[in-house]
């Protein structure tokens, strides 16, 4: 898990309520639009439902929950994440209100997260007078 230590290359930025938070582009397949999603009863709180992609069922995950965001959103994109990152999951997606650009980082754009929460969050990049929150899916997902 070399992608995990590394804190340099380009990162997929999206919002989720008031906030801009980014994901390594290597774990990313594809951006949707969010379509018709089909309920799970019984399914974790952070699992919205699960929509056909392709063919394969993904799993639609809430990071809003996984991050215990409270602010609504426009929650119209879905970013489709490789399915080797959730490992026996299959594949999985994360509901988002908006996605915005891909932009290459470096080490010294990052600072180390205050939070220090098990890893999920890998740091905080500033941008001018506003701040990035890196996250790691594959951390988030090996919770599940």
């Amino acid at each position: 898990m070399a992608a995990q230590s590394a804190t340099t290359g380009q990162v997929l930025e999206f919002q989720l309520g008031s906030e801009t938070y980014c994901v390594s582009i290597d774990y990313v397949t594809e951006i949707v639009d969010i379509g018709e999603l089909t309920s799970v009863p019984n399914a974790p709180a952070h699992v919205r439902g699960v929509m056909d992609l392709r063919g394969r069922t993904t799993s639609i995950v809430d990071p809003k929950v996984v991050f215990g965001i409270e602010d609504e959103g426009a929650e119209k994109r879905i970013i489709v994440f490789d399915p080797e990152i959730v490992e026996e999951q299959g594949a999985a997606g994360w509901l988002v209100d908006e996605v915005y650009q891909v932009v290459q980082v470096t080490p010294e754009q990052v600072d180390r997260s205050p939070a220090n929460d098990a890893g999920s969050i890998r740091g905080v990049i500033k941008r001018d007078d506003s701040f990035v929150i890196w996250v790691d899916p594959a951390i988030v997902h090996a919770g599940d």
